[in-house]
């Protein structure tokens, strides 16, 4: 019988999750708990790279985010769930990779000069940003993984892990594999506005929304700008609405699409039957949360439990890796 393989993800702690994330990573994550032996953690050292100085609320929102986790369907019992700071392996693997991490391979990470440009006045020239691609792969190879999932824009990153694995190896002899890239189609979800959806744009439902608040969130959604009256015709593809029909309404979204472009369909009964069509979908996942949220010892000992199973795992290699450094 073979190895069951190993992949390992993670997601920093901002609170709850919105449908960008449940629909561009999470069901993602469920469906690879059936064949992999997965290690998803949340990342609260990452979180300060970028936010040390609110670090108030990484305790709350890390609990907000596995409450998500769990109500979509994580299983405690299938994955190993953990919180990133309570493995300190994972610290003291940063550091020894630190040590045979060239500059210039940090410097170069696409991520690094994307956001010194877009959090520009924000105070990020610190060491442990120029570094967290290490300690991404500290997280990785602490697991010694055999593929991490990733979208084609995460992809660098990854590659980053294979290199010092690579040259960790070459150095030590071999201890690590080079975890290979399991690219996932990810379904881009747009905000209530056409951008991105973002918590820091505000344009997002979360996917722990109540029906009312989805309702109004969806009243809120931008609607093609050329369709003033109710019998123009509408042009499907620019609608934000449509968009989500196309994620959430299937197989209606097309008839409505030809509903919007004959005008036989006005933007308010449109957004209407999106709301209903949302909201169901949500529905269970609201009703998880609400039975998870009366349940904080529950949460308490997936934590625990999880800890223990990934410090196991992290220990073991930890002892590999000290073993061929003659440490």
């Amino acid at each position: 019988m073979s190895k069951q393989k190993i992949i390992v993800s993670g997601m920093r702690p901002s609170g709850r999750l919105h449908l960008g994330n449940y629909i561009g990573a999470l069901q993602n994550w469920i469906r690879l708990q059936q064949e992999y032996r997965c290690y998803y953690f949340i990342a609260d050292w990452h979180a300060l790279t970028t936010g040390y100085e609110e670090s108030a609320e990484i305790r709350e929102n890390s609990r907000e985010m596995l409450v998500d986790w769990l109500s979509a369907g994580l299983d405690p019992e299938t994955s190993v769930i953990f919180r990133q700071s309570d493995i300190l392996e994972h610290a003291e693997l940063f550091l020894l990779l630190g040590m045979i991490t060239p500059i210039s391979w940090l410097e170069r990470c696409p991520t690094f000069k994307e956001q010194l440009r877009e959090l520009e006045g924000k105070n990020i020239n610190t060491y442990g940003f120029l570094g967290y691609p290490a300690l991404q792969a500290a997280d990785i190879l602490a697991y010694r993984a055999d593929a991490v999932p990733v979208g084609e824009d995460q992809a660098p990153h990854l590659e980053f892990t294979r290199e010092v694995a690579r040259r960790f190896n070459y150095l030590y002899g071999k201890v690590f594999p080079e975890p290979e890239t399991l690219l996932s189609k990810f379904t881009l979800v747009p905000g209530i506005d056409s951008r991105k959806m973002s918590k820091s744009y505000g344009n997002y439902i979360a996917m722990s929304a109540t029906p009312e608040e989805v309702r109004e969130k969806v009243h809120l959604m931008v609607t093609d700008p050329q369709r003033v009256r109710r019998h123009d015709p509408g042009r499907p593809e620019v609608c934000t609405v449509y968009r989500f029909h196309e994620i959430f309404n299937q197989p209606g979204a097309a008839g409505v699409g030809e509903e919007c472009r004959s005008a036989g369909i006005g933007c308010v009964q449109c957004k209407g039957l999106l709301a209903e069509k949302l909201a169901a979908y949500l529905q269970p996942v609201f009703e998880k949360r609400r039975e998870l949220e009366q349940k904080p010892e529950y949460l308490d000992e997936i934590l625990h439990e999880g800890g223990k199973r990934a410090r196991e795992a992290a220990q073991a290699t930890l002892a590999a890796v000290r073993e061929a450094m003659g440490l």
